[in-house]
């Protein structure tokens, strides 16, 4: 554990950059946490993809993890991070699930005796104030096909970076730092996490000898 990382025990909320106007009631996320637990948290098994941070600090309970593809969705590092892995002044980035292309990751079965309490943990997590877009997606999996919410990004989110040259992102890599650490920190432990199991992403690696070839 690295001296930036919390105990492990700790949920984390992943706090949005900038809290704007009042969401109206069906973008709250409390009303869609309502809205997830009533079509799919009370039936078992319920799985949760994850594609960053997720597959290596979790912070729910799982019973059973899959590896998993997921079509029509990728993960990129497009997403604003001005709290967790960077500040208002000089923003840093996170990964977002967004759509187009494909995705590998993982699938992570919650428990069924305590699926509410581990649905708040997520939420808790990934949507303190309504970030992401939550959605249930087809995951293929060795055994099978499975149902599996992810926390997704459109790209007209104000949280959307869009293209990001790579002297930019070289300058991001070099600076940025948040409460939990900078990103070049966050990039280089989802890189070694998916390197760890067998996933390759070939955008991924790319930044991380982008940001080795400028001494980052």
């Amino acid at each position: 554990m690295r001296d930036t990382d919390p105990p492990p025990d700790t949920v984390i909320c992943q706090m949005p950059d900038e809290v704007g106007p009042a969401l109206p009631v069906h973008r709250r996320p409390e009303t869609l946490l309502a809205l997830h637990e009533q079509r799919h948290g009370r039936h078992s098994p319920v799985w949760v993809f994850g594609y960053a941070s997720l597959i290596w600090r979790p912070e729910f309970d799982a019973v059973e993890r899959r590896p998993a593809r997921v079509a029509g969705w990728h993960r990129c590092l497009r997403m604003h991070s001005r709290i967790n892995r960077g500040t208002p002044e000089r923003p840093g980035l996170v990964f977002a699930l967004v759509n187009g292309g494909a995705c590998r990751g993982f699938v992570y079965r919650l428990p069924p005796h305590d699926l509410a309490g581990q649905f708040r943990r997520l939420w808790a997590r990934e949507m303190p104030i309504g970030v992401y877009d939550p959605r249930w997606l087809q995951a293929q999996t060795p055994e099978g096909p499975v149902a599996a919410l992810a926390f997704t990004l459109s790209r007209r989110s104000p949280q959307w970076t869009g293209h990001i040259p790579d002297a930019q992102m070289v300058d991001i890599l070099r600076h940025a730092r948040g409460r939990f650490g900078s990103t070049l920190e966050y990039l280089e432990q989802t890189a070694q996490a998916l390197r760890e199991h067998g996933v390759r992403d070939r955008e991924i690696e790319r930044l991380v000898h982008l940001a080795r070839r400028h001494g980052l």
